[in-house]
């Protein structure tokens, strides 16, 4: 794996994994009324946009992270339904 792969994995880690506290504190809580739908409305088609542009240059790194955010958006947006 080359320098810039490795960089992209990376920041592409850190950006996904910082929605996981976000995800356990609503988990917990049971509440995501603080949590607005524009933002993470607007947010979660960003990342699909990401995804898909990933899949149409070929890049793992934008691919993978963004696979990944885009299943904890899913969450996210399914305990808001459930607890918003």
């Amino acid at each position: 794996m080359d320098e810039i792969t490795t960089l992209g994995l990376t920041a592409g880690t850190l950006t996904t994994v910082a929605f996981i506290p976000q995800l356990v504190k609503i988990w917990q809580s049971k509440s995501a009324g603080d949590l607005s739908w524009g933002m993470v409305l607007t947010f979660t088609t960003g990342v699909l946009l990401w995804f898909i542009y990933g899949i149409t240059i070929d890049s793992l790194p934008v691919i993978l992270t963004n696979a990944v955010t885009l299943l904890l958006q899913a969450g996210i947006i399914s305990l808001k339904i459930k607890h918003g």
